[in-house]
């Protein structure tokens, strides 16, 4: 397939992520809601909703109607956000059975975390989306339970995660032949599953939003890398592709981390939950690069000689995209005041 065919195929799979991808990129924060039981019965609950400028997304949470609030709740401006800390307790019954569900979430497109900590050691992990705004708390988790759950938050989380995809996405354009491709994703595989693990285990600890940041970073860079190739040159993505898979896998490892961290996992089931997680992120990883590689096949049936110049679409479209995360990105680290 000519590269310009390439462009034009990678260019309209990134048309289709494009409309979503502004808006739900890694660096778009999801509403936070933690409940923790702190004595028998008494429970603290935070409340962290992202803003708007000067305003919050019109989200109350609705929580189980056997908890009453003991005193008025706190309330603080942080960066792109509120917090509201309030301390609630129980009429005596437990809150296994009852239900946890967000007012106004099917009316904006964001996600609520929710993760629940409980006396007797057990911990609710879920995302609440609009079409899905309510929880029942279950019972302690069975191990198959907490398999299942992590392994499709990990395959939700690589399909919406867009700056991964690009990542992919761009690799693919200047990586050619089957084996050489598989060689090159596997590199990224045992790079992002390496810091995944260590930085959920407690091993490193990076703050998010500069490794955020360098994630777009990576795109841009390969964006620039395909362009320069097309060019004439050669460049070190194209002599050494699963050394730089493998460099920036390392970085979109901790981002995988800190997702998963916002969203906890079962203390007793750590070692379990990040395998499924990491699991799920493969997959979700594998059925992307499978489609994108059918489509390409397709293109390749069709007669039709591209316009010239046609394979500057993706590269520009996916550097200009990734180019305005981490402008965002870098924005967003800036305390405000400055």
């Amino acid at each position: 397939m000519t590269m310009a065919w390439r462009g034009v195929c990678f260019g309209l799979v990134l048309a289709a992520l494009a409309p979503s991808s502004t808006t739900r990129a890694h660096e778009i924060r999801p509403a936070l809601l933690e409940i923790e039981e702190t004595g028998p019965g008494v429970y603290e609950v935070t409340w962290k909703l992202p803003g708007k400028g000067d305003r919050a997304l019109g989200l109350e949470p609705i929580l189980p109607e056997n908890l009453t609030v003991v005193a008025p709740p706190t309330i603080r401006r942080v960066p792109a956000a509120w917090v509201q800390r309030a301390t609630y307790k129980s009429d005596g019954t437990p809150l296994v059975g009852h239900s946890i569900s967000i007012d106004g979430l099917s009316g904006v497109q964001t996600d609520v975390l929710l993760r629940i900590e409980l006396q007797d050691g057990s911990t609710h992990s879920a995302i609440l989306r609009p079409n899905s705004p309510t929880f029942e708390i279950p019972a302690r988790e069975s191990k198959k339970e907490v398999a299942l759950a992590t392994y499709r938050m990990g395959i939700v989380h690589i399909l919406e995660g867009y700056d991964h995809l690009l990542f992919l996405l761009a690799l693919m354009l200047i990586v050619t032949g089957f084996w050489r491709l598989v060689k090159t994703i596997t590199a990224f595989t045992v790079a992002h599953s390496i810091t995944l693990a260590l930085a959920t285990l407690g091993v490193v600890d990076f703050p998010t939003a500069p490794t955020e940041a360098v994630i777009a970073l990576s795109i841009v860079f390969l964006a620039a890398e395909v362009i320069r190739m097309r060019n004439g040159e050669e460049v070190l993505t194209q002599r050494y592709p699963w050394v730089v898979a493998f460099g920036f896998g390392l970085i979109h490892g901790l981002g995988f981390a800190g997702a998963l961290s916002q969203v906890g996992i079962p203390e007793h089931e750590v070692p379990l939950s990040l395998l499924m997680f990491n699991l799920g992120v493969e997959t979700g990883q594998i059925v992307f690069v499978t489609v994108v590689a059918l489509a390409l096949a397709a293109i390749r049936r069709i007669p039709v000689t591209p316009p010239r110049g046609a394979w500057r679409l993706a590269p520009y479209a996916i550097g200009g995209l990734a180019t305005f995360w981490t402008i965002q990105r870098l924005v967003g680290m800036i305390p405000l005041g400055v």
